[in-house]
């Protein structure tokens, strides 16, 4: 018999069908409360597909059989990696294929805050535009500005190749460790937090979310920016602590916010941060091209057979797992 494997993610129906040429497919909607008809499959399967299923000790205790879990996605804030590798369970994500769609969106997010793209759009589409708009319409210049990068890693790295070179921005950055890269080809300067945001024309953050991470923008950053800065979150909404963004917009603490990742999502309908004019918001579209999403679940198929099949996935999250499963073969 064919392993059974749990896909709760739609995917293109040519890889459905190639899924299916090795396993046993149970078909699930992610959703807040799995139904128990998941939990039944999921004390069967081998393996688990899709995104933002939270993997952790108490979906694991109900997955005696699993071997593999894949996330579509290059984020995986979703799963428990220290308790998957603690059960030899291999771990998965999708980064690469996305990277430069992502900055693509990133970078677009951050010339329609500072050129006030959709607010123009609506002005002209709303029949206001009846002669030469006035300086309290004018957006910022882009070019020649300061970008200060909270996350160098591929996405953060892939903005500045497109800000240093297009736009001749100088490149701050904030990370863990220096990216020699960036130094050399991008002349990028690797700076403490306080500097980068003290400094910095355009805040960006790109980084994981993470214990560390975790609203680590915050009331004492935000009164950190220049008053003429604009802040552009393009990682996960719970980095920012929306509270204080909220209030650093309405006191003009800061110039403007772009963002494309909130605290909750979708965004409620009540939120503060949709009432607020000096923001652009944009529903989680960073990777959302067909091109781009088509090659993420391609990945997570591959990822999947592979790691099913014997293999090492190509883009294993925890590879320690691998010499704990030889370690115990001995």
């Amino acid at each position: 018999m064919k392993p059974e494997v749990i896909l709760y993610k739609p995917i293109p129906g040519d890889l459905v069908q190639r899924l299916e040429t090795h396993f046993e497919i149970r078909h699930h909607l992610l959703a807040r409360e799995m139904p128990p008809e998941f939990y039944k499959d999921l004390s069967r399967s081998e393996g688990i597909i899709g995104s933002k299923l939270k993997v952790d000790s108490h979906l694991l205790d109900q997955a005696p059989n699993l071997k593999i879990v894949v996330n579509t996605s290059v984020g995986y804030d979703n799963f428990d990696v220290e308790e998957l590798t603690k059960r030899g369970i291999m771990a998965t994500n999708t980064p690469d294929v996305l990277t430069d769609t992502v900055a693509d969106t990133i970078f677009g997010l951050l010339l329609a805050t500072a050129r006030r793209i959709p607010e123009m759009h609506h002005y002209v589409r709303s029949g206001q535009w009846n002669e030469n708009i006035g300086e309290e319409l004018y957006g910022v210049d882009v070019h020649h500005k300061v970008l200060g990068i909270i996350g160098m890693g591929r996405i953060g790295t892939a903005v500045a190749e497109r800000a240093h070179h297009g736009f001749k921005m100088e490149i701050l950055y904030h990370n863990r460790s220096n990216s020699p890269y960036a130094e050399e080809s991008l002349q990028a300067q690797n700076v403490s937090l306080e500097k980068l945001l003290q400094e910095s024309d355009f805040v960006l953050v790109m980084a994981p979310l993470s214990d560390e991470t975790y609203k680590l923008i915050g009331e004492k950053e935000f009164q950190l920016m220049k008053k003429s800065a604009i802040f552009i979150n393009g990682s996960r909404g719970e980095v920012v602590d929306e509270k204080a963004l909220i209030y650093a917009l309405k006191s003009n603490e800061i110039l403007a916010a772009g963002l494309d990742v909130y605290e909750k999502e979708p965004i409620p309908k009540e939120s503060p941060l949709l009432k607020v004019k000096n923001v652009v918001t944009l529903p989680h579209i960073g990777s959302a091209t067909s091109e781009t999403r088509y090659q993420m679940f391609r990945l997570g198929v591959d990822n999947l057979i592979k790691g099913l099949n014997g293999e090492i996935p190509p883009t294993l999250i925890n590879p320690e797992v691998l010499t704990k499963k030889r370690e115990e073969s001995n």
